[in-house]
């Protein structure tokens, strides 16, 4: 490196910093030149010796660059250049390199010009290759992948190895109603070819409360089957079934006795009281109180001449019963006189009861003529008894009461002034405040006269809590069914009293019912479902098939009228 003295020119300005006015646009990065005021410098550093200038050598795609002949010396043309590294001669390169290292801090780089058209030239070819196929990467994800996803639906199936096996988890299960008592012994089998209700259940209608009686208010419109009927409809049966206490032993003997009506219905539609079974009755035959009793055990079931297993055989029963009824609704042709409102009440039961289940047209104007005839003739006392519109006794009112009733249940007019004039006849024959009934006016009560006149006040608006109504099932609870002491009137009508207070009451009387009931059934002979009237009090007189009527109406109880104060209206309301 050449030394300086006082004739030395002054110091060098920065390399990056002088020189900036002069600077009119870049070159590459690898061709270098130096500013006019720089190459004025440089020259004096020289030892007097002039340096012939360097040719500049024209570079492809450099423009405005000059070119100098090998042989012929030209003024050099300055070309200002922007470069990372100026190329200097030798003698000012110490020079430049002590001015940098005194003003340049040791741990700085010098600025450089990191704009983008520098970075994409800098950058290696497999760098912006990568880059531009990520570009396209992303783009095809998010415009052409999502399009070949094919969308699917995945379906879990399950099927049970037995046929009893539920597949529903019980946390799915909602109970029909959860107040209810419930006990199952068995699974309750009912036929799967019923075609299901369409409407589970009747809402109760809205009563006026009145201040001068003790029923309810009458003027009803109900529109289909009412309340009562509504538990024989397939949707509903089992349900019942289940909540009351019924149990596929009660459900096998309605079954055998229904095969056993089948078997013992006469050529022309009808029953008899006598015959062709043994143990019948002894007195003068009745073939009207028969068809009906068998008719309703029927119906009880569910069975009509639309749906059931018995079709042809319900027909057949009331193509012969309406053929004996009269223009005025009487059915009565022939028979014993004692014999006579009891048959016409079973016969009007099951013609509204039947409306009320099918709806038929052809059964509407029957119907209201029965009740329109047992209205006509009720007894000037309230109730009715052996010859129309002459006397009053409990037992044969409560028929009448209930003949009524499944008329309301079906829709069908009834004259609220008829319960009024029930009423009053009750009240004259209680006994005990109203707790018990006798079977007439002046009679000491007796328990198938009370649970007889206790159902009745049920279904003339009696509340469960009332004191009378309360004490009187005390007392039908305290005796339940023995068999050795049999009497299967009194225990039909206390079944359905007890049924429908529900409760202790019920589960208490049901349990004894289910047991003694369906065990003391013929199931061996060739009377093989039905019941042997031995000890009753009316097996002279009614003999076998009334017997076996009666007995299949109690395990029917669990569905063939709805408990009036069930509280399944909470749990299935409209």
């Amino acid at each position: 490196m050449t030394s300086t003295n006082r004739n030395s020119p002054p110091p060098l300005p920065r390399l990056d910093t002088v020189g900036q006015d002069n600077v009119s646009q870049p070159v590459a990065a690898d061709q270098t030149s130096i500013p006019v005021p720089f190459k004025e410098q440089l020259s004096a550093l020289d030892t007097g010796t002039q340096q012939p200038s360097t040719p500049i050598v024209p570079i492809q795609g450099r423009p405005n660059v000059p070119t100098a002949s090998p042989t012929t010396q030209q003024p050099l043309t300055a070309f200002p250049v922007i470069a990372s590294h100026p190329v200097v001669s030798d003698a000012s390169a110490d020079i430049v390199s002590q001015q940098s290292a005194s003003e340049v801090p040791p741990d700085k780089e010098p600025e450089e010009p990191w704009d983008t058209p520098f970075i994409l030239r800098s950058a290696p070819p497999w760098m912006v290759s990568l880059a531009a196929h990520m570009v396209l990467l992303i783009f095809a994800g998010i415009f052409f992948i999502p399009n070949a996803i094919k969308r699917s639906i995945e379906v879990e199936v399950s099927y049970a190895v037995n046929q009893d096996d539920q597949l529903l988890d019980e946390d799915d299960l909602v109970p029909i109603a959860q107040n209810l008592p419930v006990e199952i012994e068995e699974r309750v089998l009912t036929p799967d070819n019923l075609t299901p209700v369409e409407e589970p259940l009747a809402a109760p209608p809205d009563l006026a409360i009145v201040d001068n009686a003790n029923f309810m208010s009458l003027a009803l419109d109900v529109p289909h089957i009412g309340l009562a009927l509504n538990g024989r409809e397939p949707g509903m049966k089992q349900a019942l079934l289940e909540a009351y206490g019924g149990n596929s032993q009660t459900e096998e003997a309605v079954r055998l006795a229904l095969k056993w009506f089948k078997r013992n219905q006469q050529a022309d539609g009808s029953w008899s009281l006598k015959k062709p079974f043994s143990a019948g009755g002894n007195g003068d035959d009745n073939t009207l109180a028969a068809t009906a009793m068998a008719l309703l055990a029927f119906q009880g079931a569910g069975m009509t001449h639309q749906r059931g297993l018995y079709q042809q055989e319900v027909q057949k029963g009331w193509d012969s019963l309406l053929k004996t009824q009269n223009a005025n609704g009487d059915f009565w042709t022939k028979g014993h006189p004692h014999a006579r409102l009891y048959s016409q009440a079973q016969a009007t039961i099951a013609l509204c009861e039947l409306y009320g289940m099918t709806k038929d047209d052809n059964l509407r104007e029957p119907a209201q003529q029965a009740i329109q005839y047992a209205i006509s003739i009720q007894d000037e006392l309230g109730g009715w008894r052996y010859t129309p519109g002459v006397g009053s006794d409990t037992s044969v009112t409560g028929w009448f009461v209930m003949a009524l009733q499944s008329a309301r249940m079906a829709g069908l007019h009834v004259d609220s002034d008829v319960f009024l004039k029930v009423e009053r006849f009750l009240d004259a024959v209680a006994d005990a405040g109203g707790a018990q009934y006798g079977y007439m006016v002046g009679h000491q009560g007796t328990l198938a006269m009370t649970a007889e006149g206790l159902l009745c006040r049920q279904y003339l608006g009696w509340q469960r809590k009332d004191p009378r109504l309360v004490e009187g099932v005390g007392l039908l609870k305290n005796s339940p069914i023995r068999w050795n002491e049999k009497n299967v009137y009194y225990w039909y009508y206390a079944t359905q009293v007890l049924h429908h207070m529900e409760g202790d009451a019920w589960d208490s009387w049901n349990t004894v019912l289910r047991e003694i009931i369906p065990k003391h059934q013929n199931k061996f002979s060739k009377e093989r479902g039905s019941w042997d009237p031995n000890g009753d009090p009316f097996e002279h007189r009614a003999g076998r098939l009334y017997v076996t009527a009666l007995c299949t109406y109690m395990l029917e109880v669990y569905y063939r009228h709805l408990p009036i104060y069930s509280e399944l209206y909470k749990h299935l309301g409209p």
